[in-house]
Parts: structure tokens; sequence; C-alpha cells
């Protein structure tokens, strides 16, 4: 994503990442999952049948903000 910029400072120059998921069964990164969080019998989250994108981060490296990008499906 071209000319980010920091929307809590306005500084430019984000550093590009991700947000790390370490749960059991996890592909390792973190997923958008569209609608309200809804939880099953077990406590989990629904997610069957529901829309998943994956999660694009950027840390300001001025005052350490983060931005959360949802470009594109999981």
């Amino acid at each position: 994503m071209p000319n980010l910029h920091c929307t809590h400072c306005g500084e430019e120059g984000l550093e590009a990442g991700f947000i790390r998921d370490s749960g059991e069964n996890s592909p390792g990164f973190a997923r958008w999952v569209e609608g309200a969080l809804e939880r099953g019998i077990f406590g989990g989250a629904k997610l069957m049948g529901r829309p998943k994108w994956e999660i694009d981060a950027y840390r300001c490296r001025y005052c350490y903000h983060l931005e959360l990008f949802a470009p594109r499906r999981a």
C-alpha cells in the first residue's frame, strides 16, 4: 500500500508487519471476520460461512501506532 501515513500523528514511513495468531490450529496470522462476534456452545467464535480477510498491519516508526487493513480474502 503506497503512501501510507499514520492517522494518529500524521508521519509517513509506516513499517509493514503482521498480527500473529498462535492459537490452536491457527495458520500463524490473524484474520478479520465479517459481522459481530457470535460464540458457539463451547465459547469459540462461530466462523462457518462467514467471509474472512487477511490483515495487513503497519506500525508508525515515530509514535508506534498500529494501522490495520484487510485488503484481500484469506
